[in-house]
């Protein structure tokens, strides 16, 4: 099975129904349902996600969503080698760097997968978008 890691705003795409972004984000949480994929995220993604969502729905209905992001996931915790990898580095947005570094720290994952991939030209792995990695991923 492959491993993968999700940048926050592919998660928040996918739970928010964000058109047009929902579909492929979409795509890839089914490969994981099917088992055919192992997605992590980072530990910090989780209160990232409830402050966006909750802005949309209420307390219960979020946790509820969080819920089941985690059925789906695997998480990527934050440690002190991760926040210092985070503070050298090369990459312009600290948030962006703690996601990388989480990545990074797990040893089967070999893609980042994010909107936003200009933010990770300084990664250590292949970085795609939800559309690319799916295309990828479905061969």
């Amino acid at each position: 099975m492959k491993s993968v890691f999700i940048d926050t705003n592919v998660i928040i795409d996918f739970l928010a129904n964000r058109a047009p972004f929902a579909f492929f984000a979409g795509k890839i949480f089914d490969l994981a349902e099917q088992k055919k994929l192992t997605i992590y995220i980072s530990a910090v993604s989780y209160n990232n996600i409830y402050y966006i969502l909750k802005q949309r729905l209420n307390h219960s209905a979020t946790i509820k969503l969080i819920a089941q992001l985690k059925d789906l996931t695997m998480v990527s915790t934050i440690d002190q080698w991760v926040i210092q990898k985070a503070i050298n580095s090369n990459f312009k947005d600290f948030e962006d760097a703690i996601q990388h570094f989480c990545a990074t720290n797990v040893k089967d994952v070999g893609l980042i997968i994010t909107r936003d991939t200009n933010d990770y030209t300084k990664s250590e792995l292949p970085v795609m978008t939800p559309e690319e990695a799916y295309s990828f991923l479905s061969i």
